[in-house]
């Protein structure tokens, strides 16, 4: 599904868990679908704010994996794939697009202070190796203007 252009409502989907700490792919399934009812216009999963950080990768690609299957091409769906590591975030790109995903969401490498020519490289490095498109967060949080990428 092409991205380019896409506007309207972008939901930042809550991954939910069972009492254990498993996910809970049951409810993950009709979150999908609430908001797609809803009217959203994407669904982004893995994101920043949400609990991606203390998944593990097979849960990250499962959690992707479902929401891609739930989503079966009646919205995009953008996977959050940032890291701190660029190959990390590589990586994270790659497993993403393999599974579907008609978008990346990229961050700055958090922790990092890189010069802006390293972050343009960070960035680079993954529009490079993966054609899935990707959206960098470009702000002043991100200390970097992306606009000639």
């Amino acid at each position: 599904m092409d991205i380019r252009h896409l506007r309207g409502s972008i939901v930042a989907l809550v991954t939910p868990f069972h009492a254990d700490g498993s996910v809970n792919f049951e409810k993950l399934r009709e979150l999908v679908e609430w908001h797609i009812a809803s009217g959203t216009d994407a669904i982004l999963t893995l994101g920043t704010t949400g609990e991606s950080s203390t998944m593990t990768h097979e849960e990250d690609d499962d959690t992707l994996r479902c929401v891609v299957a739930s989503a079966a091409g009646r919205v995009p769906v953008i996977a959050g794939t940032g890291s701190n590591s660029t190959e990390n975030a590589l990586a994270l790109s790659r497993d993403a697009a393999r599974a579907g995903a008609d978008g990346l969401l990229v961050v700055t490498p958090y922790y990092n202070k890189a010069s802006q020519s390293g972050l343009i490289r960070h960035f680079q490095v993954i529009a490079d190796a993966v054609e899935t498109l990707h959206q960098e967060l470009d702000g002043p949080e991100a200390g970097l203007e992306m606009g000639g990428l």
